[in-house]
């Protein structure tokens, strides 16, 4: 049976319309934030599928020591309020470390725990007893069968509000590949699952001091994916990518968004009309 996760006013399934979760890599500045929150909600509106908002206050993975981080918890949190204000969506909100996740939460619909970290116990059930929706990156590292343990965790708070989300696995030392099956392995724990498009385009310290990427494959990956009748696609966007401030090169610009999201919606009506 497939369960439903409802953030804010929108109800996320597997058999559910597509939900788009999407914004730029980091909070770069509170003007250009909101800026392109909503030109993208405008965008995906013309699909008539959900929307939530991406946000990152910092980014505490960069490749470099002088990589751009972001505006901090503090400040994050202001931005993203008004954010949240001025385009009435709901926001899903990155959590590196436990301490974080109360006061995220006092903001975030729902708290998202990066690949990296999603073995870290103490996060994830910090994350799990603010009773918010938990949305689980798996690891470059893990088989999707081991997320069953990560779901456990959550599960052991009393929190049922789960999303678990495919963003490639490790190839080698500077790529990264997606293995569907991952996508159906994972729907069968009944928890909505989502795929990362431009995260799993990704080339990790492919730069030297930041990580390359590909965005023009990241449509090509999200169009599979939407085939086999998932809960949503995850993506980062950027007006102009090549000056993004994080993870540029795998960003997408606002006409790819808009072509991608029509190309998503089409594909998951026809999927789902026949499930």
């Amino acid at each position: 049976m497939q369960k439903t996760v409802k953030v804010g006013s929108v109800k996320i399934s597997n058999t559910l319309p597509l939900v788009f979760m999407a914004g730029t890599c980091v909070i770069e500045s509170e003007k250009h934030y909101i800026h392109t929150a909503q030109t993208l909600q405008k965008i995906i509106a013309k699909t008539g599928h959900p929307y939530i908002l991406k946000a990152s206050f910092d980014k505490a993975n960069r490749t470099s020591l002088t990589a751009y981080r972001g505006p901090g918890l503090a400040n994050g949190l202001a931005i993203l309020q008004k954010a949240k204000r001025l385009t009435g969506l709901p926001l899903v909100v990155d959590v590196h470390e436990p301490w974080q996740a109360e006061e995220v939460a006092q903001v975030a619909d729902m708290l998202q725990i990066p690949a990296f970290l999603c073995r870290q116990t103490d996060l994830v059930l910090a994350c799990a007893a603010t009773g918010k929706a938990v949305n689980v990156k798996k690891g470059q590292f893990l088989a999707p069968a081991a997320m069953e343990q990560v779901i456990k965790k959550i599960e052991s708070e009393g929190n049922h509000n789960i999303l678990l989300t495919e963003r490639g696995a490790s190839f080698g030392y500077g790529d990264l590949v997606v293995d569907m099956r991952s996508l159906e392995i994972m729907k069968q724990f009944g928890y909505p699952v989502i795929f990362d498009a431009t995260h799993s385009v990704q080339k990790p310290g492919a730069l030297g001091t930041a990580t390359g990427g590909n965005s023009a494959l990241a449509p090509i990956l999200a169009k599979a994916a939407a085939a086999l009748g998932i809960a949503g696609v995850f993506f980062e966007a950027h007006p102009r990518p090549q000056e993004a401030l994080s993870d540029g090169p795998n960003s997408l610009n606002m006409k790819q968004v808009e072509k991608m999201t029509q190309q998503l919606a089409a594909i998951d009506t026809l999927v789902k009309k026949f499930k």
